[in-house]
């Protein structure tokens, strides 16, 4: 099992991916939203924002989300570090119900091509 530790590196990998991207991806990830990645086998939940193409992450709280942000997604630690890792397609993953993506209809069209 991933530990807090590795899902915030895990965080900070793919906001540097975000960063470097270019293209469709740079594209979508360029919205400022509010931002919460709930790790639910460790029942711990990062907030922060998706700004500039980079997730800045502010905090750390026991649980679900505390505030409902835009953009909110939910996923065990594992699955978080093996999808940054690129052992786990995030597509398939939301898809088989691994990970939970929510948004407005708006971003989730933006959010599609990080798919």
């Amino acid at each position: 099992m991933a530990t807090i530790e590795e899902c915030r590196a895990a965080l900070d990998q793919l906001s540097d991916n975000l960063a470097r991207a270019d293209g469709d991806v740079r594209g979508a990830a360029a919205l400022d939203r509010t931002l919460s990645c709930h790790i639910t086998d460790l029942d711990r939940t990062f907030t922060g924002r998706l700004e500039g193409g980079r997730i800045h992450v502010a905090g750390l709280a026991a649980g679900p989300p505390a505030t409902k942000a835009e953009i909110r997604l939910a996923m065990t630690g594992d699955d978080l570090v093996a999808m940054v890792a690129g052992q786990l397609n995030f597509a398939k993953a939301w898809a088989g119900g691994r990970v939970r993506l929510e948004a407005g209809f708006r971003d989730l069209l933006r959010l599609r091509s990080l798919l």
